[in-house]
């Protein structure tokens, strides 16, 4: 299970701190100004004065047992830390400022974050049965860092400071057929007075972002480990336990098995939508904490930066400094690493297709790449666009072709505007995934010619396409 945890680690930690901070990195960009976006635990009430977040989540998952089972259960989250920049006054006092520097070193007023990380168990089977109510308490903190200018005088200082934090987790188990527990997790903010809680050490205004944000749980997620047990997926369960599967509902959350796959010892509760046993990806060497990332794009990106800007990223926050300064050192091999993996989308495909476009399809792609990589420059070279056909029913489509448009692919308005239009093909083509794709120009368009002269098509799936040679008044 420890091989299995620490593994799981490096995907929680990516949802840790997803959406952290946006590129461009800067305070100023107005992607930044909101930030935290997943796994917010706010205060009760938050949600409802529009100040923050529900203040809890929860999820099933079902756990098999064996007769020595004990669970643990880490709850991870980031604590906001507000850093205040503050400038040295001649009288000896200090004065809070948006920018401050010292030393050619610039520090900016802004908002941070720590990461904590809070275990409990392990629990017998006998003791889910019976519940566990686990109080969760960080306390508040103050730290003061001193700068001072190259003569050594105090020039400044940057404060920071984390408001207390009150939660609990919750753990309940009920029996399932196939001798299965289904286990509830729930972990949730207690800091409001109406929730009963602790006070917080300063009292809540209604309705204010800030505050709430100050003592809600950031990023909560929860990875469970069990020894001598087995947790079941909920996104592909074994037949025998789909019944109990179907019974599982999630809250602001989703349980996917974590670790290497195969394992099924470490569950993630994740406010993401995961798949089972997610990894990060060997190409992925910065943690770029944006949504959706992807890397090389935003790598290059972040090279483009001017100097003012890498240099305001810096000022804004260790980790997005840190982000300036892996890109700043990748090399040209490292570069050329995210570029990502060639695979083969028919390596484990029995059948690329069975329908009559597709096994058209599959016959260019035979013909193109099946004795050559289809990555290969020369595979590319064999297809012809403005030659190949596909076959529509019983009708060998191909450049010159006259079609009526049926759009029927989740379609967008564009496409609905021209149902029913007959237009001309173009252009025949085939993805190395197997799908076709016909390029045409509507006769009804007076600048239709002109379309095609620039190469400019409309492109639909073979099914959506009628062929017209042989019929009367296609009109």
């Amino acid at each position: 299970m420890n091989t299995s945890l620490a593994l799981a680690r490096a995907v929680a930690d990516a949802v840790l701190y997803e959406g952290y901070l946006l590129y461009p990195y800067r305070a100023s960009a107005q992607k930044n100004q909101i930030r935290w976006q997943f796994g917010i635990l706010g205060p009760p009430g938050a949600a409802e004065d529009g100040s923050g977040e529900e203040p809890s989540l929860s999820a099933d998952c079902l756990l098999a047992p064996g007769p020595e089972a004990g669970l643990e259960i880490h709850f991870r989250f980031l604590q906001l830390q507000t850093r205040t920049a503050e400038k040295a006054g001649d009288g000896g006092g200090f004065t809070p400022v948006d920018s401050l520097t010292v030393g050619g070193a610039n520090w900016l007023s802004w908002d941070e974050a720590v990461e904590q990380e809070i275990a409990f168990g392990p629990f017998s089977v006998a003791q889910l049965r019976a519940g566990q109510v686990l109080p969760v308490e960080v306390p508040e903190g103050l730290d003061v860092e001193e700068l001072r200018d190259d003569a050594g005088r105090p020039a400044g200082r940057l404060v920071r400071r984390r408001r207390a934090l009150h939660g609990e987790l919750r753990l309940t188990a009920a029996e399932e057929s196939g001798g299965l527990l289904r286990l509830t997790v729930t972990a949730a903010n207690t800091a409001h007075p109406l929730s009963g809680g602790p006070l917080p050490s300063h009292p809540l205004p209604a309705g204010n972002r800030q505050d709430a944000t100050a003592v809600s749980f950031i990023g909560a997620h929860v990875l469970l480990g069990v020894r001598d047990g087995d947790f079941v997926s909920l996104l592909d369960p074994p037949a025998w336990a789909q019944p109990a599967a179907g019974r599982c509902s999630q809250h602001r959350c989703w349980p996917v098995l974590a670790g290497p796959e195969g394992q099924t010892d470490v569950l993630l509760v994740s406010p993401i939508i995961l798949y089972d046993h997610p990894a990060v990806a060997p190409e992925s060497s910065v943690a770029l904490y944006d949504s959706t990332e992807i890397d090389e794009i935003l790598t290059l990106r972040v090279l483009t930066l001017t100097d003012e800007e890498k240099a305001e990223a810096r000022a804004t926050d260790p980790r997005g400094a840190a982000v300036i300064d892996r890109c700043e050192a990748m090399s040209p091999e490292d570069l050329q690493q995210l570029h990502g993996a060639l695979r083969n989308p028919h390596a484990f495909a029995a059948d690329p297709d069975d329908t009559a476009a597709g096994t058209a399809a599959a016959e260019s792609w035979s013909t193109a790449s099946h004795d050559v990589p289809w990555w290969n420059p020369e595979a590319e070279a064999r297809v012809r666009p403005d030659q190949d056909a596909v076959v529509i029913d019983g009708v060998a489509v191909a450049r010159g072709s006259r079609v009526r448009v049926h759009p029927n692919r989740r379609a967008d308005a564009q496409d609905l505007f021209f149902g029913g239009q007959t237009g001309r093909v173009t252009s025949v083509h085939f993805d190395v995934d197997g799908s076709t794709h016909v390029g045409l120009v509507l006769e009804q368009d007076p600048a239709a010619d002109l379309h095609e002269g620039y190469g400019r098509s409309f492109y639909y799936a073979p099914d959506e396409l009628e062929p017209l040679e042989g019929k009367e008044n296609p009109q």
